[in-house]
């Protein structure tokens, strides 16, 4: 039966719109959704002008950029105003100092070859066996004692037979990298002052070139010696000169043992201490019997008024007190100038009152204490600045407002300050057998907080404020303050 496809039949596909070619209008053609015209036109990619316009236009986008470059130049002033902030502010210039200035002195005991026999070489081996344990220590420098004959000081003249001992022990002092002084204090060594003949001159000259040769780098002489005149010294000089380094400077070293220094004249007129490179002082006067702890509160703020020109060595000298002997340590480790330790401040450890113990693990225990006191300021000396080359300043005491703390019969507590820039080393010393606070207000200028550097006791650890610090008997602290705001 045929279908009816005709125009009006049921399986006509020809409809308005539609054509079976697929011409315009057809179903397969013509989208499905049509879209208005504005909304056409807002899926078009926005032009050039419509995105500066829809930013804010032109003016805004030269307000960024102004804004930018105003960011950038800000930062380039703040970091050029910090650089010379910092290249302008005032800073402390160190001098720089020669090998003798920065070093620590060890003074060996004048028995040392005293006490060894002719020939034998027992305690010399011992002493080279400890040279790189001192040299551990902190120690730069030997000087020698005992070494002479004091009837004839010359190379020939040494003890008989210990020659060849010290050529061994300076050899040894130079591999471990410890320099040796000899000290020839006293011993006449090139004739009195009433014997300046040529000979004299001759044997003088001998004598220094040989131990020079030796590996010698200088000579401890006495102010009563006849080598401290001018003209010596000058004759002294020029032989030194013949065997500096460029690192290594030949020193004379003089021991003071007047109440002042002799000076040294040219033409009438006085002439600074140029010709000696350290002169050495003792702390405490030469006494028969141990010191008092007045006695030696009064030596100590003597010596602490006293104003120096000349580049000055410090030993203990006389005799202190046991239960002070850490105390004159710690000391000797601040004070502007070299150190010179002697060596029973680090070898015979004693009981209370200078007897000695009965218990050997006290003593070992004592020992080790004193040891380690001594290791720990060597080494702050050696690291800090204002311990090396930092201004001297020495503090006036006043007690603390708690009188319970302190008696009108004690010794004075003293005080001085080294300092370096904004660091400052503040030193306490308590000579009293009774413990002494501070007065908050016995120093305004110093900063109130720092921290413990060393004690006595080495139990002395952490922050500390001075209004709070309470000094033991017989106590020595040494504590760095810090200006507001730095912590360097």
């Amino acid at each position: 039966m045929p279908l009816n496809v005709g125009d009006t039949g049921y399986g006509s596909v020809d409809r308005p719109g539609l054509s079976a070619r697929g011409a315009a209008g057809s179903s397969e053609t013509a989208a499905l959704l049509q879209l208005a015209g504005e909304e056409e036109q807002e899926r078009r990619p926005m032009s050039k002008e419509a995105l500066e316009e829809s930013a804010g236009g032109p003016a805004w986008r030269r307000l960024r950029c102004y804004l930018v470059v105003l960011f950038w130049l800000a930062w380039m002033a703040m970091l050029a105003t910090a650089v010379a902030i910092i290249v302008t502010s005032p800073r402390p210039v160190a001098t720089p100092l020669a090998w003798w200035q920065e070093s620590l002195f060890f003074q060996l005991q004048p028995d040392l070859f005293n006490a060894t026999p002719p020939g034998s070489s027992g305690a010399v081996d011992a002493l080279c066996d400890q040279l790189p344990y001192f040299k551990s220590l902190g120690i730069s420098a030997l000087i020698l004692r005992g070494l002479f004959d004091p009837i004839n000081a010359t190379e020939s003249g040494g003890r008989s037979g210990a020659l060849p001992h010290v050529q061994h022990l300076l050899g040894e002092s130079d591999r471990v990298g410890l320099k040796v002084v000899l000290d020839v204090c006293d011993v006449q060594l090139f004739g009195t002052r009433e014997d300046e003949t040529k000979e004299a001159l001759d044997a003088t000259q001998h004598a220094l070139r040989f131990w020079l040769g030796q590996g010698v780098v200088g000579f401890l002489i006495c102010d009563t010696d006849a080598a401290y005149t001018e003209e010596s010294l000058i004759l002294w000089r020029s032989i030194l000169e013949e065997f500096n380094k460029e690192d290594e400077e030949r020193i004379v070293v003089a021991k003071q043992t007047r109440e002042l220094l002799p000076p040294l004249r040219v033409s009438g007129q006085q002439l600074n201490v140029t010709l000696v490179d350290v002169v050495l002082r003792s702390v405490l006067p030469d006494s028969p019997r141990p010191l008092s702890a007045r006695q030696v509160a009064g030596a100590i703020e003597t010596h602490l008024q006293m104003t120096e020109d000349t580049w000055l060595g410090w030993m203990v000298g006389g005799k202190a007190p046991f239960d002070l002997r850490r105390l004159l340590l710690v000391l000797l480790m601040t004070l502007p100038g070299t150190p010179v330790v002697q060596y029973d401040q680090l070898d015979h450890a004693q009981g209370g009152n200078g007897s000695k113990s009965s218990d050997f693990t006290e003593k070992v225990k004592l020992k080790r204490s004193i040891v380690a006191l001594f290791s720990s300021l060597s080494h702050n000396r050696a690291r800090e600045e204002a311990l090396l080359f930092g201004s001297f300043t020495f503090l006036p005491f006043n007690d603390s407002s708690n009188a319970t703390l302190s008696s009108p019969s004690s010794p004075p507590v003293l005080a001085f300050l080294r300092s370096w820039g904004c660091v400052h080393f503040l030193v306490l010393l308590n000579t009293g057998s009774e413990p002494r606070g501070l007065d908050p207000a016995w120093e305004i200028r110093l900063p109130e907080a720092g921290v413990f550097v060393a004690s006595t006791a080495m139990d002395r650890l952490g922050a500390v404020t001075l209004h709070t610090l309470v000094l033991r008997p017989r106590e020595a602290v040494v504590v760095k303050l810090f200006e507001p705001g730095n912590y360097s």
